[in-house]
């Protein structure tokens, strides 16, 4: 255990994320005893593994999490097969007895348990340090990986000096991969013709970057919260922009970042004319139909673009985003206590905060349309570009350092994760989290409106069964229910280390 802790700790992982576990107790005393290793316990298997995922969003560094049976194992898939479509190296062990034959049928099979998602690697122990895996290369890559390790608990040594152990420096940026080429060439000859930028979650450390070609390029931007420009990038911001680009499709796209979540990206789909290009650290493109991906640190990939020309608005698409805007502005003056005019005023108070996450479809949404844009946020992540469920646990990963944090999420994203929070706060360093609940009736509201049929309106509509009051309690937060921008004021007396969970009520 000894020489895999610090086969680990070489590769740069500084956290472990321990779940109660029979064959646990060598592992966990082999890290106690390593005063470098932070260690957090967590009992329930899928909120450990959606922590960790937070863990190295906020970090940028790998993290373990040890399932103790191969059906918490299982429970982890989901955090699993969003670390690979992040591509965020995110180690998963699970501990077998080799000296147990056969099985039982309680058992629950790991070997190639996560599928293209985490190739397994079987450890058996003891083993030389050669027959160790090279945890540097993967962590490098960045995809997930399972450990198998098999061992006999009674033999195996589970202690060890650390006292020279160092821990190893965070992963490097993904390789580069593909051709600038066909984009450079398309910025300095054809761009004119029409180019629209959207940018999709970026780590912090790509945004200069991407913000100096932005501001270089002065095209229209679509940008996601999560991009951490959505403010910088203001005067070139189309609002409510796909209806508009459906009706005059850019000749180009240059996407920068992770999959957007705007649905006109999800429209390119069905428009082949419209030629995409891809700048992503991820390497995947989003998209079913033919697109230009190239594959890296965007911060390389502009230094290699070089010098890229002004091409501005050609297509004039900025004067009718603009109209837009004014329409948004009006509504929420004219219905100040709409669900828009309540994330409008929240996000005030979230500019202040040093981490911001957005927890489902519905408030990300929101958040790109009617948040404000005056302020720079400093690090924003939406949490639900592909699934709400653990969106509290990756909340409260992202927000463990933070002296101050914010999460907005819908109700019912906020009940499929309500033992997250009750899991884990006791277990995290003093800090202001504030989780705001958007009320929306439950999924499927929409349907009320055009329900006739009374068992499809009871398949559809699915309200929580528990209310967000009965949760803060579960939390051991302070609640408060929010109808207008005034009930916001009582965030300006919380104390440090207070967990206070919002009610957004919208008329």
């Amino acid at each position: 255990m000894h020489a895999l802790v610090t086969c680990t700790a070489m590769a740069g992982l500084a956290e472990w994320v321990c779940t109660p576990g029979e064959l646990t107790p060598p592992l966990y005393r082999t890290l106690a005893s390593c005063p470098l290793i932070h260690r957090w316990a967590v009992s329930e298997a899928a909120t450990a593994a959606h922590f960790a995922l937070g863990r190295m969003q906020a970090t940028g560094r790998p993290v373990a999490v040890v399932a103790g049976s191969g059906a918490d194992a299982a429970a982890m898939l989901p955090a699993v097969a969003e670390a690979y479509y992040q591509r965020r190296p995110l180690l998963v062990l699970t501990l077998e007895n080799n000296r147990s034959e056969g099985g039982t049928a309680a058992e629950t099979e790991t070997d190639n348990l996560f599928g293209l998602f985490a190739p397994t690697r079987t450890l058996e122990l003891p083993c030389p340090v050669s027959d160790l895996p090279d945890l540097s290369g993967w962590a490098r890559e960045g995809f997930p990986m399972h450990l198998r390790l098999r061992f006999d608990p009674e033999s195996v040594r589970s202690q060890g000096d650390f006292s020279a152990l160092q821990i190893g420096d965070a992963p490097a940026a993904p390789s580069f991969r593909g051709s600038l080429v066909t984009l450079s060439q398309m910025l300095r000859f054809r761009a004119v013709e029409g180019l629209v930028l959207i940018l999709g979650a970026l780590e912090p450390s790509e945004q200069e970057p991407v913000l100096w070609l932005a501001q270089t390029l002065r095209v229209p931007v679509l940008a996601d919260a999560a991009s951490g420009l959505r403010e910088e990038l203001a005067p070139y911001l189309l609002h409510d922009a796909a209806a508009l680009l459906r009706a005059c499709p850019p000749r180009f796209v240059l996407r920068v970042g992770e999959v957007p979540t705007d649905p006109f990206w999800r429209a390119l789909e069905d428009m082949p004319e419209t030629e995409v290009f891809s700048v992503t650290r991820t390497g995947f493109s989003g998209l079913t139909r033919k697109s230009t991906v190239i594959e890296g640190d965007p911060e390389q990939i502009m230094k290699a673009l070089g010098d890229v020309p002004t091409i501005g608005d050609t297509e004039r698409l900025l004067p009718r985003a603009r109209h837009n805007a004014g329409r948004t502005e009006e509504s929420i003056l004219s219905a100040p206590e709409s669900a828009e005019a309540l994330v409008r005023a929240l996000s005030h108070y979230a500019s202040l905060a040093e981490v911001i996450c957005l927890g489902s479809p519905t408030v990300t949404e929101l958040w790109n349309r009617c948040a404000q844009t005056q302020v720079s946020t400093l690090y924003l992540r939406d949490l639900a570009v592909r699934s709400t469920r653990g969106s509290l646990a990756t909340f409260l990963g992202n927000a463990a350092d933070a002296p101050t944090a914010l999460c907005l999420l819908g109700d019912l994203t906020a009940l499929h994760d309500a033992m997250a929070p009750a899991l884990l706060l006791p277990e995290l360093p003093m800090g202001r989290r504030i989780i705001a609940v958007l009320n929306n009736g439950g999924a499927g509201r929409a349907a009320l409106e055009s329900a006739e049929d009374t068992e499809w309106e009871r398949l559809m509509v699915q309200p929580p069964v528990l209310p967000p009051a009965e949760l803060a309690r579960l939390w051991g937060a302070e609640y408060y229910a929010v109808h207008s921008e005034a009930d916001l004021e009582v965030l300006d007396t919380a104390e440090e280390g207070t967990t206070i969970l919002l009610e957004l009520l919208p008329e």
